[in-house]
């Protein structure tokens, strides 16, 4: 054991990590005296002496007291005027992707875990009809994209520890699902470790390693300049960054209108937003503060706050966050140039631990601090933001609940309706039973599959519509 290891713990009264050391393997005690020389103790205790305090509760609780509704709002269209603004956006989208300044982030670094499902969430096999899993369904969206517009489409997959190697494995095994191998990209987020709620100590998940949890998706900024896929993307002109999180099927990858209007609109940052369906939705909601777009997370939002209404009685704060972004590279690298910006968010959280008699201790009750930074907060950081409203039943379903509502029988049954409501609007007669399932290959949105031919469909049993040989 190094006295510098020693040193430094006693330092930060944390040396009850080492309690276990001499009866550790040789690779256990390299991982573990990696594990601590990882740990920016100073941050920790700062940020544990917060959480104590409830800093950033109290810091959101002040800011929602000033929320306004969202100026910089681009809403669904109404009139023949928005349907021609929305073509124009969607033309600009397209004109993007085709001249190659395009690129996806895709975030998977969560695990099935609430699903039952004891692998990374990317894989769960969630095509209605087919069971293809949820990867699949997502990169063939980025394929389809790349042949409507004649360029190919890097895809960087920001995984976790946790779902890492399994990821990877996972795609090598699928030959990348389609993709050439050369545009994928894994990185890995970072980790923050657990400290307990009454004594501030660094936690044990077992007696050689510490208790850690990822730094959340705020912590792609991190990633991707440790990780040099800034520079990749620098490298391949591309300058317009997809981002969306791997547990919704629903969403519009590299959605050209989206893409258009965040062009049309000098974005640095731009949001797409759906209508909540109640204030006591678990979503967050963007809002203006002090003239800068941002994000509150739904357990900031005070409920009176949440449940104010408008004249006409409909929800102020109505603008739900869907994790699907666009951002500015240069953007990303002005925010990672310098100390990254984005502040932690503390969440008071039940921790698995090894207590001092090497036991392993499942607690009842909340009993450690975690650290979480979200991407969202870059929003307000942006010299100018931009806000874009989706239709929920055609974008947005996360999987996320093992039944009821975003479970995985809800999910594949938004699909399902989804891919009904474009085949009809090809004047194609659907019974309102068929399940069927439209492969991205074969039509990626409502205006490929209108433009497609598939020949005449069966809809007597589950149909799923490939693409034409």
């Amino acid at each position: 054991m190094s006295q510098d290891l020693q040193d430094t713990l006693h330092a930060q009264g944390q040396s009850h990590l080492l309690r276990w050391w001499d009866e550790l393997s040789a690779d256990q005690q390299s991982e573990l005296a990696a594990q601590i020389r990882a740990v920016d103790f100073d941050e920790v205790s700062r940020l544990a002496s917060s959480g104590a305090g409830q800093g950033s509760a109290s810091t959101a609780a002040e800011q929602s007291q000033r929320a306004v509704p969202s100026s910089q709002m681009v809403r669904l269209p109404q009139t023949p005027e928005d349907l021609r603004l929305w073509a124009e956006a969607a033309a600009d989208g397209r004109a993007v992707l085709a001249e190659g300044r395009v690129g996806v982030i895709l975030v998977a670094g969560g695990q099935g875990t609430r699903l039952g499902f004891p692998h990374p969430k990317g894989m769960y096999p969630i095509g209605p009809v087919s069971g293809k899993p949820m990867f699949q369904l997502l990169v063939e969206q980025v394929i389809a994209r790349g042949r409507q517009t004649g360029v190919s489409i890097p895809y960087y997959v920001m995984t976790s520890a946790a779902t890492h190697a399994e990821t990877v494995e996972f795609f090598a095994q699928h030959g990348n699902f389609g993709l050439d191998a050369g545009d994928v990209k894994f990185f890995q987020q970072g980790a923050m470790p657990a400290v307990d709620a009454e004594s501030g100590q660094l936690l044990l998940a077992e007696k050689g390693r510490l208790a850690t949890s990822p730094d959340g998706h705020g912590g792609v900024l991190a990633a991707l300049a440790r990780s040099g896929m800034l520079r990749d993307m620098r490298e391949r002109g591309i300058d317009l960054l997809f981002y969306h999180q791997v547990d919704n099927p629903l969403c519009r990858v590299c959605d050209p209108a989206f893409l258009g209007f965040h062009v049309k609109h000098q974005s640095e940052a731009t949001t797409k937003v759906v209508a909540k369906t109640g204030p006591e939705e678990r979503m967050g909601v963007v809002v203006d503060v002090d003239g800068k777009t941002q994000i509150i997370e739904y357990s900031d939002l005070p409920p009176e706050i949440a449940a104010l209404t408008d004249e006409s009685g409909d929800l102020l704060f109505w603008a739900g966050s869907t994790a699907i972004h666009i951002f500015n590279r240069e953007f990303l690298e002005r925010l990672t140039d310098g100390e990254i910006a984005l502040p932690f968010h503390i969440a008071h959280k039940q921790v698995p631990y090894v207590d001092e008699a090497g036991r392993q201790v499942e607690p009842a009750n909340p009993n450690a601090y975690k650290f979480e930074r979200f991407i969202f907060d870059v929003l307000p950081l942006a010299e100018q933001a931009l806000v874009v409203e989706a239709a929920r039943e055609d974008e947005f379903n996360p999987l996320k609940n093992a039944e009821g509502v975003n479970s995985p029988p809800d999910v594949k049954s938004s699909l399902v309706a989804l891919h009904r409501r474009w085949l009809r609007g090809a004047s194609i007669d659907v019974p309102e039973t068929a399940q069927v399932e439209i492969s991205p290959l074969a039509g990626v949105d409502e205006e490929a599959v209108a433009t497609s031919a598939y020949g005449r469909l069966d809809f007597t049993g589950p149909l799923y519509v490939e693409p034409a040989d």
